[in-house]
């Protein structure tokens, strides 16, 4: 059983397929997650353990091949995938070598993303191996995967969409979910509650901070420090349903908004605004990167304004000043301008947009332009 029907995987597979025979590629090989679902559907936790090696093999012409520890037999005969072809492991990694190499034999030029944001997950010395026993070249697959990724189906939004609005009805409960004197552990744990509840499958990412007109160290665990008057608390969610994140904050001020923290609020509403009315098929995301720094006036030391979502909780492409991505419908995209205080705190604004023909559609409930006061 998969997340998509069959022909959605199918699809994939004919669009990957007409690029690697384009581009002279005998075959693709996949070890990491986002890539081995994206093609098979096949879709475990189990990824967590780094004990065992996963492959799975995408030919320029038939049927794509899993070459896989045993333990993942039953699951992946549950997916579309039919030649299967399994290892004992740990222990077994010769066999799983030479299963690899019985699969790749004849391939001439063979596919792996090797690119910015890529790696491996086998090990090296077993690459090696393996390299040296095939009479093949090795090539960077980035831009090839980059090409079929970026671009969403029409299910692969609709599922966007879900998880997108589940985490929107999640943060709709801020009133009662966050209060003066509740440790930043506790509004931490009672927001992974409240996406549960909102039917979310799991929040493998959840970061934030508070702090007096701003926060430190965003991506840091949650203390036990106590919210207090004059904080502005900020929670980022990256919540998953069948294996698609959202990924957006919001923030609070909480129980009084100052002005200093209502201008940095402001501002980056209409950084956002500024992102929005850029976000158009043919531009850059240079362009998007540009249209909200010239609102931030240079505020920002993130390095980006925003990012790819989907499969991961950020993919290609960056809205940074080196990318020049262009958009195209189907894209979805994280805004994410930010603004730094002379004190060293910050503020963080994230919105989650799908580009169409148009204008482009929020996939989120838009933050207020007022900095809410809880």
């Amino acid at each position: 059983m998969t997340d998509f029907p069959q022909a959605e995987y199918e699809a994939r597979l004919a669009r990957a397929q007409a690029l690697m025979r384009a581009d002279g590629m005998d075959a693709l090989l996949l070890c990491t997650e986002a890539e081995f679902r994206y093609f098979s559907g096949f879709r475990t936790l189990f990824w967590q353990s780094p004990t065992r090696v996963w492959c799975l093999l995408v030919p320029a012409d038939g049927a794509p091949i899993a070459v896989i520890p045993e333990i993942g037999a039953d699951l992946m005969a549950q997916t579309w995938i039919s030649d299967i072809r399994t290892f004992p492991a740990p222990g077994g990694e010769a066999e799983g070598q030479r299963l690899l190499r019985s699969a790749l034999a004849g391939c001439r030029r063979i596919g792996l993303p090797m690119g910015a944001e890529s790696s491996l997950r086998m090990p090296l010395a077993d690459f090696e191996r393996l390299r040296a026993g095939l009479d093949a070249e090795f090539t960077d697959a980035t831009p090839l995967v980059r090409a079929l990724r970026m671009v969403k189906s029409p299910a692969e939004i609709a599922l966007l969409r879900r998880i997108c609005g589940i985490g929107s009805a999640a943060f709709a409960r801020a009133p009662e979910l966050f209060h003066e004197g509740q440790p930043l552990d506790a509004a931490f744990r009672a927001f992974r509650i409240a996406l549960l509840e909102a039917g979310a499958d799991d929040i493998p990412y959840l970061v934030g901070g508070a702090g007096p007109g701003g926060y430190s160290g965003v991506i840091s665990p949650p203390d036990d420090r106590a919210l207090r008057e004059g904080d502005v608390l900020m929670l980022d969610t990256g919540a998953t349903l069948a294996g698609y994140f959202c990924d957006f904050d919001r923030n609070w001020a909480v129980r009084d908004a100052s002005d200093d923290a209502s201008r940095m609020h402001e501002t980056l509403w209409r950084a956002t605004d500024a992102g929005l009315t850029a976000a158009r098929p043919g531009a850059t995301c240079a362009d998007l990167f540009h249209a909200m720094s010239g609102i931030l006036g240079g505020g920002s030391e993130i390095g980006r304004l925003g990012h790819g979502l989907g499969m991961q909780l950020t993919e290609w492409p960056s809205l940074a000043p080196h990318d020049n991505t262009v958009l195209e419908p189907g894209m979805v995209l994280t805004l994410e301008p930010s603004l730094s205080r002379s004190d060293g705190r910050i503020m963080v604004h994230e919105e989650n947009i799908l580009i169409t023909d148009g204008a482009p559609d929020l996939l989120t409930d838009r933050a207020p332009r007022e900095l809410p006061v809880i």
